[in-house]
């Protein structure tokens, strides 16, 4: 359980959605043939944006149910209990999935290579930077109900 010395949140900074944006628009930048005023192949942008489709169906599934369970999705304001239904029963950052999703799919959809290879530091960012910490701090916050919740459920998928 946290200490009145210790601050009820994880004690993240950055907005996870601000890593993924970052490194996506880094490697769109780099070769990306949308910034030459050209498309993709047809089938990158149709598979890209399917995937990406899909990334943010999961987000936007993902989100409200932190509000529903009156909780913060943000992981700079305090978590007020574990959510273990829905996808959370399947992944226990279905959020930071999608995000991950929705980067690989843009990067497909731009025909970015570079793009496609940033969403690897997308996702060791936001597992050492995020996710480390959100860990820690529930942990910390809930013991062992989230104790058992880590091994039901995996992290990612």
């Amino acid at each position: 359980m946290t200490s009145q010395n210790t601050p009820d949140n994880a004690g993240v900074r950055v907005p996870p959605p601000l890593i993924f944006l970052g490194f996506l628009l880094l490697g769109l930048w780099y070769d990306s043939p949308w910034f030459d005023g050209r498309m993709a192949p047809t089938g990158l942008t149709i598979g890209g944006g399917i995937v990406a489709a899909l990334g943010i169906a999961l987000i936007l599934i993902s989100a409200p149910r932190h509000k529903k369970a009156g909780s913060n999705v943000e992981p700079w304001k305090p978590t007020t209990t574990i959510i273990t239904t829905g996808v959370y029963a399947y992944s226990r950052n279905p959020i930071y999935l999608g995000m991950a999703l929705a980067h690989g799919g843009l990067a497909l959809c731009a025909g970015s290579m570079a793009a496609f290879a940033t969403l690897v530091l997308s996702i060791l960012v936001t597992q050492t930077y995020v996710i480390a910490r959100e860990e820690r701090y529930l942990e910390a916050k809930f013991g062992a109900p989230y104790d058992e919740y880590k091994k039901r459920v995996r992290r990612w998928i």
